[in-house]
């Protein structure tokens, strides 16, 4: 599997040049690495667009960054391209093309072993045989990608158990893979219609980073890429910030809260216990660690509900101090409430699982 990665998209058909270059380079201080750059459509000059491309490529080659291009089977016929040599993309400076239509899986598998070793991305937002039938023309696994599509029309999105479906064609057979979430500012993309460039429809309405989040949990994503431009500054600060191999829940705590109680709460890798159950979700550890310190009771005259945070008071015995998350309301006046999830993160409690590591961040 491979280390995961930020990605920013760009359309340098639909946007200036200097635009495209300031954006990648305040991208690229921020520690994203990965371009999805769209060529589904010309409208001008062939050289001219073909010089415009060049430009932005090479700049972000001097930036590291790996770019990969969307293209479409009219690209190859009004340049006179030919899938047996992709020469022309070497050249543009690329290190990859995004395949927009679907071959035979002969074809696909050929492309693969292509001399000019440029990576070969296909569409994951499908849950037929089409990788299977690749693999079975025996590709060439390390130039194969998958990336899912995005979907710029409100209500169009893939659903998340269709998404799981497809994603885990890709992951069986250790693909490298990529989605997109989506700005909430950005307005540059492929077509004129832009609600949004998420590939999750449930994605669309959310904040960036808990899509991001949402992606990255699934584990079944390596490149989370913005796919429409241009994100803002402080969206693209915060997902730098994020830790894109553990959860991290952004949450409030109580009034109320001790200092040793925060401790807990900041101070510790978390996980789940592997034996678990359907009320909490128990990081054990932390009671070990504070066994001596005493706790007092205070925030637990009301029912706990799903997403609230809870610590064990000096009623708890043995448990005194262990950390729990709620997931099933409950009274119980031996834990005390410190902090509740954001209402919009609730949903990632499903992705921990029996041995998950989690993380807290106050808001």
């Amino acid at each position: 599997m491979s280390k995961r990665r930020l990605g920013v998209s760009i359309y340098p058909n639909q946007s200036q040049l200097e635009n495209d270059k300031e954006y990648l380079k305040i991208a690229h201080d921020l520690g994203f690495s990965r371009i999805f750059m769209s060529m589904l459509e010309i409208t001008g000059s062939t050289e001219s667009v073909i010089n415009k491309y060049k430009s932005i490529i090479h700049f972000a080659k001097e930036l590291n960054y790996e770019t990969i291009l969307d293209v479409a089977p009219i690209i190859f016929d009004k340049l006179n391209i030919n899938y047996d040599n992709l020469q022309f993309f070497k050249d543009l400076g690329v290190d990859g093309i995004r395949l927009d239509s679907a071959f035979d899986g002969t074809k696909e598998a050929m492309l693969t072993f292509n001399p000019q070793e440029l990576i070969i991305e296909i569409n994951m937002s499908n849950d037929v045989a089409y990788l299977n039938n690749i693999l079975s023309h025996e590709a060439n696994i390390p130039y194969l990608y998958g990336c899912h599509n995005f979907y710029p029309q409100l209500g169009t999105g893939l659903s998340e158990s269709f998404f799981e479906k497809c994603s885990r064609r890709f992951r069986n057979n250790n693909i490298h893979t990529a989605a997109f979430i989506s700005s909430s500012i950005g307005s540059i993309g492929p077509w004129n219609i832009n609600d949004g460039l998420p590939t999750l429809e449930y994605d669309r309405q959310l904040p960036i980073v808990t899509q991001a989040k949402h992606l990255f949990a699934t584990g079944l994503i390596d490149d989370v890429i913005i796919g429409n431009a241009y994100a803002s500054k402080e969206e693209l600060l915060e997902l730098s910030k994020l830790d894109k191999y553990q959860t991290t829940f952004s949450i409030t705590t109580t009034a109320n809260v001790s200092s040793l109680e925060r401790q807990i709460i900041f101070n510790n890798q978390h996980f789940r216990r592997g034996d678990i159950n359907k009320q909490t979700i128990r990081s054990t550890e932390v009671r070990k660690k504070y066994s001596q310190r005493s706790n007092i009771s205070h925030d637990n005259k009301e029912q706990f509900v799903r997403g609230d945070i809870v610590v064990g008071n000096d009623k708890f015995g043995k448990y005194k101090n262990e950390l729990q998350i709620v997931l099933e309301p409950h009274y119980d006046d031996r834990k005390n409430k410190v902090g509740s999830i954001s209402d919009d993160e609730i949903f990632l409690l499903n992705y921990i699982h029996p041995w998950s590591k989690f993380k807290f961040v106050e808001v």
